[in-house]
């Protein structure tokens, strides 16, 4: 951990405090890019990351943030079907472009503009849950419910 965070993820502490929360934002030696550097960087299991995932919906050309527990892939064709909207890949220019921050290190929450974000159930079976903080070697702790509070993203099964 260091003593200064990087400005992307000073600003997710920021928001963090702005929003009223005492969640710390950590910077880590090794990188959290992937859920498995992540687990093996904080030492808790894969499931326990909350992987922020950007698409691009075809209909709308807007962006959409899964957060996947850190085991689960998203089933893209069903999540379309209860979306009525094709997903779409975004690329890592839409990534920061619609939530200011680059692909490996996008929170939860406190992107450019609102963000349509849909939470998997799964993370709900865990006390704490970890998420990245605006850079690919940031991370914070929270709960499945601040999870909820920080989104007001919708819990759906997303495998």
């Amino acid at each position: 951990m260091t003593k200064q965070l990087k400005e992307s993820a000073q600003r997710v502490q920021n928001k963090l405090l702005e929003l009223g929360y005492e969640n710390e934002v950590m910077e880590l030696s090794d990188s959290t890019r992937t859920a498995q550097e992540a687990a093996d960087a904080i030492g808790c299991v894969v499931a326990q990351i909350a992987k922020s995932i950007i698409f691009r919906l075809k209909h709308t050309d807007s962006p959409l943030l899964v957060v996947a527990s850190g085991i689960n892939r998203v089933n893209e064709k069903q999540l379309s079907n209860q979306l009525n909207d094709k997903l779409g890949k975004a690329d890592a220019d839409f990534v920061r472009e619609r939530t200011g921050y680059v692909i490996g290190g996008v929170p939860p929450f406190g992107h450019v503009a609102d963000i349509t974000t849909i939470i998997d159930e799964d993370l709900f079976q865990f006390k704490t849950i970890w998420a990245a903080a605006g850079h690919p070697k940031a991370v914070f702790k929270l709960t499945p419910n601040q999870l909820i509070e920080l989104t007001k993203g919708q819990i759906m099964a997303i495998k």
